[in-house]
Order: C-alpha cells, then structure tokens, then sequence
C-alpha cells in the first residue's frame, strides 16, 4: 500500500488514478494528523510526502511530519514532493531521512520510476552473498570489502536507481559501473562514458545536449549529445567532481526533469537513461565548502559505492598478480612465468598509492625487464620505484577502523540504516551485523 499524504483534493485524486492504473493499492490522508493515525495503525510500503499544509509555505510541517513517521517506520521510503524553488528543503528532508524528492508538477514516468527503485530497493533480502547470476567478469578479488561492493550492485543493478562510485584512483570504479550496465535492464543499450574532467565548460551544453548547425562559430553540422546516444541505456558520468558550478546546475536540471534542449534548438527532448558517476573528490567537503551542489549530490548518491583501496585488499593481491601476468603472456607470446612465493609476499606489502593501475604498470614492467622464467622477490624490488613497503595493519586495529567508519557514516546520515548502508558500500543486513559486533546503537 502507498500512503498519498496532501492536502489538495486534487493532487491526491491525480496522484490514486496514476497509481491504481499501475497496479499499486493506495491510501490518501490530508492533514498530518490523519497521516499519522494511518502510519500508527499500518505500514506502508511507501509513502507520498507533501512539505506544505494548509497556508504554510515554510516546508516546516511536511520535515516535522517525515521525522514522525521515521519514528514508527523508519525503514519505509519516503518520496517528498516540493516545488522546484523549495529543493533546499528537500535536501533538509533527505537529511531528516527521506528517500527521494520530486519537484511539483512531476512527470507520471519519473514518479513510477523513483517509486519502483524505492520499492525495489526496500524489498527484503536474504544473506550478503553476491547473486550467483551476477556477471562480475573483468572484476577479479574476493576480499571482504570486495564482495560487498558487489553485493550491493548486484541488488540494485536491475533497478534505474542512480549511483555514485566513490574511491581513489586506480581503484577500478569505471569496471563497477560497467558492471552495474551488463547487469542491468538496458545492458542491450549503449552505455557511453564522458570523462566531465577533460570537458570544458564552454563547451559542456554541446557535448551533453548536443547542438544544431550554426548554433555557434564551428557549428557546421547538427550533432548529437551524449545524453542522446546514451537514450535508452546507461550514462557514466566519470570525474564529477572536476565539473564547475555553471554547468552542474545545467546537469541538475536534467537529472530532474529528463529533459534537456539542444543548442540553437528550443524544442525540448525528453531522455531516458540511468546515470553512474564516479569521483575521488571528497563530494561531502566540497558539499559543505560550496564547490558542489548539495542538491546535485543528492541527486546522483540515491545508492553510494565506495572503493576499498589496494592496500586494504592485501588478499586480492596475488589474484590480480596472476591474472595481469597471464593476460601479458597472452599477449606478447611469452611463456607463463612462476611467481615465486616470497614475491608474492613482497608485492602484499607495497602501499600502492596508485591502486590496481599502478600494481597492473609495476608487473608489466617488471615482466619487460626480467626473462627469467621464475621471477622471485628481488626482480620485483629490482624494479620498484614507489613508497617504502608497509607492514600489514593488525586485525584490532582494522576492527578500529571499521567500526569508526559505520559511526561515521551514521552520523552523515543522521541515523538512517539504508543511507548508512548505502555510504558504506554494504546491504542492510550486513551493517546490522557489524553493529550488532561492535555494540553501536542508533
């Protein structure tokens, strides 16, 4: 059941007919009062949230009522509608614990669309094993933190849920979201990658919308955007954190109305498509420093992956030794080499700064270099140009970590499990457990 919470007669009557048209059985409640007595009484499986009631225009009302319901139901998702001028106090509302928002009038697809992620998101799951159907190739490890990750986009793959993949350079994020695209109902579409780094914001309206011929000097042809080939499937949005203030008020509008124009071109088109980003900024400090809009982060981090780095995924590291080498010899001609085990030993205590690219660039080299057909332990030191070696972090003091971070992450997310969950990069369950380990109460 979906619980439409408004105090005019007439979004409700909109809201119940798109609804039921769709198969969803709903409820409605016109003031906050009748909204709790239902919350009180029930559960929903979703609920509809207005900001403003009666004459008040503050939002107010709506945050004090979504922080009420939280207490009855804290783990049912919450979709705030608000107009496009009150999107401040939709952010205020995510921070309170809300799901989503969605800016009045609203879009019938765009609704169904956020109300589907949100149900699907919410629907229980069974253990943290990645879904054995998931198709993970090119993504080689199995560390704890590793599987995780993949447990996470393996629920969510399917959805249109957006999510931002977090982590240092190096550490793979562009492999995740090509794996969240395989996964994924639009895997049969195009799934196109910009790197928002190497764009300038002169010319970001022609290379994400596109432009019509003559729209500026050099314009000889019309030409498509990359929100147009992506029509259908899946955008990467790598590096969006290098984007400037100007033009991601211009991405926003997109990712809220799914509809951009052309330049030279009035005509509004309409875009369908799932957006991944990815970024090693620190999204939250630029957040809180001005250089990111805090209502564009809330728009793109519905579901947050972040990237253990090398040096946490020790485990890890012969697999991809082993792998990287194999995929050399294939290519060059060479007969496989041994790697002796007090290599392996030595190449599980290098810090990798620069993460797998940097572990991928070290072997080759060495493989270049040395034609012996064992390579042990002092070829690869031969060959080592980085950061003095690091001994392994005891299990105490990993636990420490660990256990700073979920606190971390609970408070940015004011105490809400699935966003807690979600900035960490694990299911539900798994962060229960943890907490459950380390005594942390909410």
């Amino acid at each position: 059941m979906i619980l439409i919470v408004d105090d005019d007669a007439a979004v409700r009557l909109s809201l119940r007919l798109l609804l039921t048209r769709n198969g969803f059985e709903t409820r409605e409640a016109s003031s906050p009062k009748e909204a709790m007595e239902i919350v009180r009484s029930t559960t929903p499986e979703l609920i509809i949230l207005d900001m403003n009631f009666s004459r008040a225009t503050t939002g107010e009302e709506g945050l004090i009522l979504l922080k009420q319901i939280k207490i009855f139901h804290p783990d049912v998702p919450v979709i705030l509608m608000t107009a496009w001028g009150s999107i401040p106090l939709a952010v205020d509302g995510i921070h309170a614990g809300a799901f989503d928002f969605i800016t009045k009038p609203w879009d019938n697809q765009t609704l169904l669309q956020r109300i589907n992620v949100a149900l699907e998101l919410n629907s229980p799951t069974e253990g943290t094993a990645v879904n054995t159907d998931f198709d993970r190739s090119f993504i080689i490890g199995k560390s704890p933190a590793l599987l995780n990750v993949l447990d996470t986009i393996s629920r969510i793959a399917a959805t249109d849920a957006p999510v931002l993949i977090m982590g240092e350079n190096g550490t793979g994020k562009e492999l995740i979201a090509e794996a969240i695209h395989r996964n994924s109902r639009r895997r049969a579409n195009a799934m196109v990658k910009v790197n928002l780094g190497g764009i300038s914001s002169s010319l970001f309206e022609s290379e994400m919308f596109g432009h019509k011929k003559g729209a500026f000097t050099g314009a000889v042809a019309d030409r498509e955007g990359r929100f147009a080939v992506a029509n259908g499937g899946t955008i990467f949005l790598d590096e969006i954190g290098e984007l400037d203030l100007n033009c991601q008020v211009k991405l926003l509008r997109v990712l809220q109305e799914h509809t951009y124009e052309m330049l030279g071109d009035s005509t509004p088109r309409r875009t369908d498509v799932r957006v991944v980003c990815a970024t090693n900024a620190d999204l939250p400090a630029m957040v809180a420093e001005r250089t990111f809009r805090e209502d564009l982060f809330y728009r793109i981090n519905l579901i947050t992956v972040t990237l253990p780095p090398l040096r946490e995924r020790a485990d890890d590291i012969p697999l991809l030794v082993n792998h990287i080498v194999a995929r050399h010899c294939e290519a060059t001609g060479r007969e496989l080499p041994e790697i002796s085990a007090d290599a392996m030993d030595f190449l599980k205590t290098l810090p990798y700064p620069g993460n797998i690219r940097e572990l991928k660039n070290f072997i080759e080299r060495t493989l270049l270099v040395t034609q012996s057909r064992t390579l042990n332990a002092a070829d690869f030191r031969g060959q080592y140009t980085g950061p003095a070696p690091c001994r392994q972090a005891s299990a105490s003091s990993l636990e420490r970590k660990e256990q700073q971070a979920i606190e971390l992450a609970l408070a940015q997310s004011g105490g809400n499990l699935t966003r807690t969950a979600g900035l960490l990069g694990i299911s539900r369950q798994a962060l229960y457990r943890r907490m459950e380990k380390y005594g942390i109460k909410t």
